[in-house]
């Protein structure tokens, strides 16, 4: 009897690996919990001082998925189309919610092998209209890969690869969506304006071993995004990605109520308490702080302060240039 059943149990367990039953039920679940306490949360929206009151997490990696809710309910976008790159395996990332919300148009690229199949075993691919691209994203494709595959009038544009960011945003055309949602570098500060360089292949972890030297700094971030048509109108709590409006939405129209934004007065965006950093053996060591710019101190990047862009170590910068 007791072979009976542990067979029976075993039986039971591939049966639900299977079918995935386990992971259905726990989506499903995550889902219906997190549309009701969004639903609550748009009972605020109207007293919303700032993006930061409306965070609430379903499938994004902090509180990006209310974030987004907030913006679209203030723009009065109802069935947001999108584009979002640097997605993993559709698990945690800034479109999901909205695809399995509203079945809408998307476009979703990672380099991740068999990417497809993976996002595939977390969606139904078959109830909306979503194109997965598999590729690695440089500036030198990047035009070519929205121009091939995207279709539709974007609302919400996200960006989060860890690398060379701000050259790829850099090739993007202007207004290119109503919403624009792209990940910067915390560590890099509020005073430096900032990239890594436009390196082929970029790898934080090969760039330097404490994985510290990436993307780019937020003032830099809100140069250029300015250039392209929009204005900074925050970021998560976490500190990492900063969210933007397409000025054809101003802000004392569309976002009246929250508070005014300083562009020149960034600081509080930039000190982050999340640590990442890695030592020489590639063991998690926690820096925080200043720590961890003078971890990266010898790193190269792209200084945009002179107006001529020149390859600088991060020692060498100035300050409040």
């Amino acid at each position: 009897m007791h072979n009976f059943y542990n067979h029976l149990a075993k039986f039971i367990v591939s049966l639900v690996n299977k079918f995935n039953i386990k992971k259905n039920f726990t989506n499903k679940l995550k889902f219906n919990v997190g549309l009701n306490s969004l639903f609550h949360n748009k009972s605020f929206y109207e007293k919303a001082k700032n993006i930061n009151e409306n965070e609430l997490k379903i499938y994004s990696q902090n509180g990006e998925d209310g974030i987004i809710d907030f913006l679209l309910s203030r723009l009065n976008i109802s069935k947001p189309n999108f584009i979002e790159i640097g997605v993993g395996e559709y698990t945690e990332c800034n479109t999901r919610l909205l695809y399995d919300r509203f079945y809408q148009k998307g476009l979703i690229i990672d380099c991740i092998k068999d990417l497809e199949s993976k996002v595939s075993s977390n969606i139904n691919t078959w109830k909306g209209d979503l194109k997965i691209i598999e590729t690695f994203v440089t500036p030198d494709n990047i035009e070519n890969l929205i121009t091939n595959n995207c279709f539709f009038k974007i609302d919400l544009f996200s960006i989060d690869i860890d690398g060379i960011d701000y050259w790829i945003i850099n090739k993007i055309k202007p207004n290119i969506s109503k919403i624009f949602i792209a990940e910067y570098n915390s560590v890099f500060g509020d005073e430096f304006d900032i990239s890594v360089p436009n390196i082929k292949n970029f790898n934080r972890e090969a760039y330097h071993h404490s994985s510290l030297c990436y993307g780019m700094s937020l003032k830099a971030l809100i140069r250029i995004m300015k250039d392209k048509g929009f204005y900074f109108i925050g970021t998560n709590n976490f500190k990492n990605n900063a969210f933007f409006i397409n000025n054809d939405f101003p802000m004392n129209k569309y976002f009246s109520n929250l508070d005014k934004l300083d562009k020149n007065y960034i600081k509080p965006y930039t000190t982050s308490l999340f640590t990442e950093s890695r030592d020489k053996m590639g063991k998690q060591n926690f820096l925080r702080g200043d720590k961890r710019l003078e971890q990266i101190k010898e790193c190269e990047v792209i200084d945009f302060s002179d107006n001529y862009g020149n390859l600088k170590k991060i020692k060498d910068l100035k300050k409040d240039s």
